[in-house]
């Protein structure tokens, strides 16, 4: 991991962009219907914006093509508890700084929760953890996950990686530059976590005095990735289940390479928009709060439904692999710095045509070929 104690932050994570943290599917989604009550207007240095009884606003800032990530902090007893935490990069943790400064000034943090264990979610978590001297809270699903990659580090990419980019396509010059590239990427972007940390699970209500805040799961971009919804104020911190502008990344990944991620992410749009309520205020991950819940669900599932619909046409005219999927798919040039990203979507809309019985899958000399079916 990439420090154990806070001069161990690094100043630079390596990476050529910091949304190799998962959160961004490379597809543009419309957001329209959607209205955002603080507009354009975000919380600068030190700052935060009320969102509600029980929660204001703060953003740390990342470098690439996000640019940051929202930090929620809730009303606790007593205090405040931290939701997400930012990369583990020394302009994150000089953000906290400055909120501890600032907006935090005499305020004690309670507690720290994960909605999910992508670096920009819980980079950080584990250093303000230490600092404060408080506890981790995420699903099993998460933590144990991210334990499971943290321990996964080598100098070189895994055979199952090699293996699994020759079969969607890729060329032996690239499978070599992804040979040589490392395998230690979401190490270096994440502070050394807790060795204990307390269990959340989908259904529970986290009691924080004043407030409670319900966990709703949802899974596809993530294993057990947790939602939290305050029913009484209306409002639901959404992580990067539900992003306004962009769709989360959903990949088949060397983990579960026979698992239908996408399968799941149709399940967690149904299962949220059968669950909470269309009025709540949502509080992103990435992007403004917006109102418009039910609106923006029906907007992911139907777009990517569509993009199903146009790669089992494709499949059906002429067999194709993963790589030839990308133009399909995506809405901006595949390159080296994200075919890794874009291969794991791609598997997955393929592997939810399988499930479908749209597409049969033929394996020639180590490449998979997807051909249609009538």
């Amino acid at each position: 991991m990439a420090g154990t104690d806070e001069d161990n932050i690094p100043a630079a994570s390596g990476s050529p962009d910091a949304s190799l943290t998962q959160d961004d599917s490379f597809t543009a989604t419309s957001h329209a219907g959607l209205t955002y009550p603080w507009g354009d207007a975000a919380p600068g240095a030190g700052e935060t914006i009320r969102i509600a009884n029980g929660i204001s606003w703060a953003r740390i800032p990342m470098p690439g093509s996000l640019g940051h990530i929202n930090s929620w902090l809730l009303d606790d007893h007593q205090g405040v508890a931290v939701v997400d935490t930012g990369i583990c990069l020394t302009m994150c943790s000089d953000a906290w700084k400055a909120l501890y400064a600032g907006a935090l000034k005499d305020k004690r943090i309670t507690r720290v929760i994960g909605t999910h264990l992508h670096p920009d979610h819980i980079g950080l978590a584990g250093w303000i953890a230490k600092k404060q001297d408080v506890k981790l809270w995420m699903t099993r699903g998460e933590m144990l996950t991210a334990r499971a990659i943290v321990a996964d580090s080598s100098d070189t990419a895994p055979d199952e990686v090699l293996t699994q980019s020759r079969a969607a396509g890729w060329d032996e010059a690239a499978i070599e530059v992804l040979r040589s590239r490392g395998w230690n990427m979401f190490q270096r972007m994440i502070f050394t976590l807790p060795r204990s940390y307390v269990r959340i699970e989908d259904g529970e209500r986290l009691d924080m005095g004043a407030h409670q805040w319900r966990v709703v799961t949802g899974s596809g971009h993530s294993p057990e990735h947790a939602c939290l919804w305050n029913e009484k104020e209306g409002v639901l911190v959404s992580g990067d289940q539900v992003l306004p502008r962009i769709s989360s990344n959903v990949s088949v990944n060397i983990t579960e390479p026979d698992a239908d991620p996408l399968g799941e992410w149709l399940a967690s749009i149904d299962k949220l928009l059968a669950t909470v309520p269309a009025d709540v205020t949502v509080c992103p991950a990435h992007g403004e709060p917006f109102k418009g819940l039910h609106v923006r669900l029906m907007a992911l599932r139907d777009e990517h439904r569509m993009r199903l619909y146009n790669l089992a046409e494709a499949a059906a005219k002429a067999p194709l692999r993963a790589v030839d999927s990308f133009p399909l798919l995506f809405n901006r040039p595949i390159g080296e710095h994200n075919q890794g990203l874009a291969t794991g979507e791609a598997l997955a809309h393929l592997k939810r045509l399988e499930v479908e019985g749209r597409v049969r899958r033929e394996d020639r000399d180590g490449v998979w070929w997807y051909h249609g079916v009538a």
